[in-house]
């Protein structure tokens, strides 16, 4: 198979979708794997480091998307990508298409084959394309939460876990999956006073026999919500519904119960946010002020730390990516059904319900 591994382009993404070592994977399987020039800089992967491995480098992205069978990246192609786009072409990213109609429109327009990591679903109903960067952001979440209530940032002035005397900043947890509980995880390592609330009571169960003394666990509901939303200098959300767009669990209403200075990330803005006053904004600009609240909702956090970011995911990915080059994506599909999982759109039609629900589109099995 030919693979097309081009250069991100949205805003402050420095991610790459394939290492050296996953392109001289594929070489040596006897795939032909073309990559942009540049492509995994970012990462700290030279041009001289690709074609070592046997990738044949090309100068612009439109000669990728030109020659490639499969297309593998990190995030959802951006509107100048569009056109590049292909009919049967196949499309291994990150999409989140529920919280993009003009994505999902344009690659139901280009009749091009669209594979979700984020829906890639094992028998447990994990998303191992998902966990890795998950665990970044979740780190993360928490390192901007206690950047951001700095004064000079905009924050109420509170340190994470305050100093003998001083009482520690109050972290409030929606959501106790990966990302939820790795924010939880190093919030209560700052020392911070942290509660994180789900629906899930067996999953609270668990968190409160194995989590740290100072972090407590709350069953979620609008009520208890709004009585932690009173005395949290940092709120971080995390709910994730796989391949819809998230409920919004802090509505605009509930922001009277906030005090100024207060923090909110939302690592949901991939899809659509938890908060309803979410809008997606960019590591070059990742932060506004709704009623005096500081709102960090950055789409693509992990593009932060592309490095680490990079060898996380490619560690997920290559497996299914050499599936796909190996088999083509209909034989691969048919023997991994959790890869299956991840088939969104074919030929024009969306073969992923909560993206034909959210949009009111009709349903095709990707079976058939």
């Amino acid at each position: 198979m030919i693979i097309g591994l081009p250069k991100e382009i949205k805003n402050n993404e420095n991610r790459v979708a394939l290492t050296p070592v996953g392109v001289k994977e594929l070489v040596d399987r006897g795939h032909t794997v073309y990559v942009q020039m540049s492509a995994g800089v970012g990462s700290g992967f030279s041009d001289e480091m690709y074609v070592e491995a046997g990738a044949l480098m090309l100068p612009c992205i439109e000669d990728v998307y030109d020659k490639a069978e499969m297309i593998v990246k990190v995030k959802e192609p951006i509107a100048q990508e569009y056109p590049l786009v292909k009919p049967g072409q196949l499309l291994f990213t990150y999409f989140h298409f529920a919280s993009d109609e003009a994505l999902t429109d344009a690659m139901l327009a280009s009749g091009a084959v669209c594979i979700a990591y984020e829906t890639v679903q094992l028998p447990d109903g994990s998303l191992p394309l998902l966990v890795p960067m998950s665990e970044v952001a979740g780190k993360m979440a928490t390192q901007m939460a206690a950047r951001y209530l700095e004064a000079p940032q905009g924050g109420k002035g509170k340190l994470m876990g305050g100093v003998p005397g001083v009482k520690p900043a109050k972290v409030l947890v929606l959501g106790a999956g990966i990302v939820g509980t790795t924010a939880a995880t190093v919030a209560a390592g700052m020392g911070a006073d942290v509660t994180i609330a789900d629906i899930s009571l067996p999953r609270l169960r668990y968190l409160a026999q194995v989590m740290p003394a100072n972090v407590k666990t709350l069953c979620s509901s609008k009520g208890a919500i709004i009585e932690e939303l009173k005395s949290a200098d940092a709120v971080i959300g995390s709910v994730l519904v796989p391949g819809a767009r998230c409920p919004h669990l802090v509505t605009k209403d509930m922001l009277k119960y906030i005090a100024p200075g207060t923090v909110m990330v939302d690592v949901a803005i991939d899809q659509g946010g938890c908060f309803e006053t979410s809008h997606a904004t960019t590591h070059s600009d990742p932060v506004y002020m709704v009623d005096g609240i500081l709102h960090y909702a950055v789409a693509n956090i992990p593009g932060a730390v592309p490095y680490t970011s990079t060898m996380a995911l490619t560690n997920a990915t290559l497996p299914y990516v050499l599936q796909l080059a190996d088999k083509g994506w209909q034989q691969a599909c048919r023997d991994n059904a959790s890869l299956a999982k991840g088939v969104n759109i074919v030929d024009g039609k969306v073969t992923f319900k909560a993206v034909a629900d959210c949009y009111n589109l009709p349903y095709c099995l990707v079976e058939l």
